[in-house]
């Protein structure tokens, strides 16, 4: 019997490849070295193609016929692409927390909000974990599996843009305060108020990386 994905030799290399990409490891634009990154997992290039063909299905690396494996470049059009999805998706998952949401919830996405506080007065960067953890948070408040699991493919394609772009620090400022008047909001349970913050929120970060883009 084949084991499943999460399981297999492939499936520990989509996670390590999934960190590389997402984190700048392997930068936008470069190509997978297979021989390279086979030996740094201690497995044969069987098991990784069949990693790198999962992540090509979500979007994080680009097959190029007779050439190998990308890391997909941002472009204007595809942010712009992005956002309009993930608004759709997200703000009707912040309407949703708002009404469903628990008190578990609720200290969940305290503790993501404060920890993010605790890195950034550290003066370490905002790390996509945190931001990812934030959203995964409300996602879970909001109780609806199709919308998260969209959500998730859309937020990975984001956090991979931004890996090539500079990091501003007034833009991660401006994000936990956001993320703190959304937990406000759907701590009230004011569904309109949380959609209308999520709409800002993402409108603004939207704006930031086509800066840095054209910068």
């Amino acid at each position: 019997m084949t084991p499943p994905l999460h399981l297999s030799l492939a499936g520990q290399a989509v996670d390590v490849l999934r960190e590389q990409v997402l984190t700048g490891v392997i930068p936008a634009g470069a190509r997978v070295n297979e021989v390279e990154v086979a030996q740094q997992l201690g497995i044969s290039r069987g098991p990784l193609r069949e990693a790198i063909r999962h992540l090509a299905s979500e979007g994080l690396l680009t097959l190029v016929p007779h050439r190998g494996a990308f890391v997909p470049a941002a472009d204007e059009d595809e942010v712009r692409a992005l956002f309009e999805l993930r608004t759709a998706l997200e703000c009707a998952a912040a309407e949703l927390a708002a009404s469903r949401r628990t008190d578990v919830d609720l200290v969940r996405l305290q503790e993501v909000c404060a920890e993010s506080r605790r890195n950034y007065r550290a003066g370490q960067p905002f790390p996509y974990r945190l931001d990812l953890a934030f959203h995964q948070t409300l996602l879970d408040a909001a109780r609806s599996p199709r919308i998260a699991e969209q959500v998730r493919l859309v937020q990975q394609r984001v956090v991979l843009l931004r890996s090539a772009l500079e990091d501003d620090p007034p833009h991660q400022h401006a994000s936990m305060d956001d993320h703190d008047e959304l937990v406000r909001a759907i701590a009230d349970g004011d569904a309109a108020r949380a959609s209308g913050v999520m709409r800002r929120h993402l409108s603004r970060v939207c704006a930031q990386m086509l800066t840095s883009l054209n910068a």
